[in-house]
């Protein structure tokens, strides 16, 4: 009895040492088939078809828990394309070459002021043009350059683009540069001038042309009468305003000017140059009147026409497009965001 009994006692120890030793058996080679982690993936290189899966782990883990990188400072915006018109003159002045002028640090151009940048080569000339937009005058020098197919560079004054804005978005629609020349046209170096008066002029005159393109204008500037005011110098040079003089005035301002006299002042003193920056006025009747003989003048003595444009735009401040806003009681939108289609339906057709 005590045999049996000792035998059945064996019999069990023997099952429960069999079925542990199991146990341990299956589990290691369960803990070999699980997952493993991103590091003791990389300890143990997987089979060719694995590590795909695990390359995609990573990255995607990389980049949720990555820190959000730090925003990069907005580029200013480029100075937009404007499209290219076919020109219906076969023997037209048209344009030599095209030149972008990076403004950072407020380059100077013109030799009567500065001198530093003499980029035009010989027989070149750039034709700029102050004080517009204006009715009648600005659209004749359009038109005469439009019948040659050439370019210029328009300084507009602030409050005369209030007044004509669809003159100087014509003037940007033909491909021509615009650029400021202040809010009203005073001399920036009058002695009643403050700081902050002269500042005023500049930037809401850079505001008001804006306004009147609907979009950002070239980040060229031109003083009135030429007077540099040393302070706005160095601002602009901070705005990054590429800052124009002359080689050449026309004189189409003075009293007794005629279209023949601006074509000889500007030929006579071309021709002795040999090249260069030429100052006009499209606010001046005889000037659009004149344009047509001096670009004939300027073919027939072999120059050539260099358009310039900026490689950005200017950044108009924000202050100054809110002060331009309420002083011409503009109406705003208010802060009604309802979509177009909740307010605006065709009921018929």
């Amino acid at each position: 009895m005590r045999n049996a009994l000792g035998l059945m006692l064996a019999s069990v120890v023997a099952a429960v040492v069999i079925a542990a030793g199991g146990w341990f058996y299956y589990s290691a080679r369960a803990d070999q088939g699980a997952p493993k982690t991103v590091a003791a993936r990389a300890a143990n290189p997987l089979p060719a078809q694995a590590k795909l899966a695990a390359k995609d782990d990573v990255e995607t883990t990389a980049a949720i828990a990555a820190k959000p990188a730090a925003a990069a400072p907005a580029p200013a915006p480029v100075m937009p394309m404007q499209p290219k018109q076919a020109c219906a003159n076969p023997n037209a002045l048209g344009v030599s070459r095209v030149v972008e002028i990076d403004t950072t640090g407020g380059p100077g151009f013109g030799f009567e002021h500065f001198k530093q940048f003499d980029f035009l080569t010989e027989k070149e000339v750039v034709l700029t043009f102050d004080d517009g937009p204006w009715p009648v005058n600005t659209p004749a020098v359009l038109k005469a350059l439009a019948d040659e197919c050439t370019k210029g560079l328009f300084f507009s004054v602030g409050k005369h683009a209030t007044y004509h804005p669809e003159i100087l978005r014509q003037v940007l629609a033909q491909g021509h540069t615009v650029g400021t020349h202040t809010w009203s046209h005073v001399n920036l170096n009058g002695k009643k001038m403050t700081e902050q008066q002269v500042k005023d002029e500049v930037e809401k005159g850079f505001s008001a042309v804006r306004f009147a393109l609907g979009t950002n204008p070239a980040p060229f500037f031109r003083f009135p009468q030429l007077q540099h005011n040393p302070a706005m110098v160095t601002y602009f040079g901070t705005r990054n305003v590429a800052m124009f003089s002359t080689d050449i005035d026309s004189f189409d301002f003075r009293k007794g000017a005629t279209p023949e006299k601006i074509v000889e002042t500007v030929m006579g003193r071309l021709d002795k140059l040999g090249k260069g920056i030429i100052l006009m006025h499209d606010f001046q009747k005889h000037t659009g009147e004149a344009m047509p003989a001096l670009l004939a003048r300027l073919k027939a003595g072999g120059y050539k026409i260099v358009q310039m444009k900026a490689k950005t735009t200017f950044q108009t401040l924000p202050e100054y497009d809110e002060a331009l806003m309420k002083d011409m009681k503009v109406p705003t939108a208010g802060t009604n965001t309802r979509p177009i289609s909740s307010v605006v339906q065709t009921v018929s057709q």
